[in-house]
């Protein structure tokens, strides 16, 4: 299948000392910054600093966009834009990170950056209060719908175990690079909602996965296509009330994110600075054990940085 015509062009849309306390826990510090090792780094964990300017030394630790992109690929980019939030709410991915994930994907020589999210509420007020739309545009990126059915393509999941197939947008399916770049919150039913929950938003019908063990149809789908990259969003983090949030009384600001190659080892890091434990949130156990990922950090090379 050809990607349409609209895709083409693009729809322009009118982890101590010195932890501080949220909701009675401490937010845990990030270790020193660490000394480069003579094998890649797995994993990035980093604190301190602005979205684009924690984001632009993250990715150079792992070898710079320019390992993950290469001239006149294809790259879809894919926040979390399912609410109807402004920026403060911490609902949505931060606008200011995909602006900056978009230059330096272009800068890397990439022919289109699209951005796509299944939104919960209207895609169109999410696109546009969110600020990612704006964002986008800006950055010269290509902001697209993923809001009809005949936007997914079916798809087998033979690695799943209660999932075995879904519809999946078809940018997932025809671009050359996928970068997911969800934020860390809370969630009712996942606990968590980190990377590979975020790909709840590739896919048309999530009802089945609420209906069908939430957990393992998220840790199923994690084996279907392992994005390239993945950018965890913490600047600013939703404790309680997710995914989508009461007031910005539920946020807290921590100025951190998380980037690895690997969904497992990067949910795992965001659960911990999150303050929660990882074996309590069951996706994170199904994916290890299905191969998706790593869940053990110390067997990683982890740079930590603080800016």
């Amino acid at each position: 299948m050809k990607r349409r015509e609209f895709f083409k062009k693009g729809i322009q849309l009118g982890l101590g000392a010195g932890a501080c306390l949220a909701f009675g826990k401490p937010i845990p510090s990030f270790a020193a910054n660490s000394a480069a090792k003579s094998s890649a780094v797995d994993l990035v964990a980093i604190k301190g600093g602005e979205p684009d300017a924690m984001f632009n030394r993250a990715v150079a630790s792992l070898g710079g966009m320019k390992k993950f992109v290469k001239p006149n690929q294809t790259v879809v980019i894919k926040p979390n834009i399912g609410w109807n939030v402004e920026p403060e709410r911490a609902g949505n991915t931060n606008p200011v990170l995909v602006k900056a994930i978009i230059k330096q994907c272009l800068d890397a020589g990439a022919k289109d950056v699209y951005v796509f999210d299944h939104t919960c509420d209207r895609w169109s007020s999410c696109y546009a209060n969110s600020g990612i739309e704006n964002a986008v545009q800006d950055a010269g990126g290509k902001i697209v719908p993923g809001n009809r059915e005949g936007y997914y393509q079916s798809v087998e999941v033979p690695g799943g175990k209660t999932l075995t197939d879904a519809k999946v947008h078809e940018l997932i399916m025809e671009s050359d690079v996928f970068i997911n770049v969800p934020i860390l919150k809370s969630h009712g039913g996942a606990k968590l909602t980190i990377a590979m929950k975020n790909l709840m938003g590739i896919v048309w019908d999530r009802w089945y996965w609420h209906r069908n063990d939430l957990h393992q149809c998220i840790a199923d789908f994690a084996t279907f296509r392992k994005p390239d990259l993945n950018v965890i969003d913490a600047y600013q983090v939703m404790m309680r009330n997710g995914p989508k949030g009461r007031s910005i009384e539920d946020v807290v600001m921590m100025k951190s994110q998380i980037l690895s190659t690997d969904m497992v080892a990067a949910d795992t890091a965001a659960a911990k600075l999150f303050g929660m434990d990882p074996a309590d949130i069951p996706y994170i156990g199904f994916a290890h054990e299905l191969g998706v990922g790593k869940k053990d950090l110390t067997k990683l090379n982890i740079d930590r940085i603080v800016l």
